[in-house]
């Protein structure tokens, strides 16, 4: 018997205690999940203007450094 315990016990708690977070969870209102919504799109929102200021400012910094290696080749390549 000790031994079936052992399985047993914590899967009955385990069970048990999410029985009991589900009753306790309660879905939002309108109001609650539109405030969450807004606010996602105000997240993503914000992540992707950071994403394309960051792109928009390295985009010339690599031309210059990709540019500089290219220009070199092909100066390289015309007096070949």
């Amino acid at each position: 018997m000790d031994l079936s315990e052992t399985f047993t016990k914590p899967l009955q708690d385990f069970a048990k205690n999410s029985v009991r977070l589900i009753k306790r969870c309660t879905k939002p209102d309108a109001k609650e999940y539109k405030k969450i919504c807004f606010q996602t799109i105000v997240g993503f929102s914000i992540m992707g203007f950071i994403g394309f200021f960051v792109k928009l400012i390295f985009i010339p910094i690599n031309n210059i450094i990709m540019g500089s290696s290219a220009a070199a080749e092909a100066a390289a390549e015309a007096s070949a």
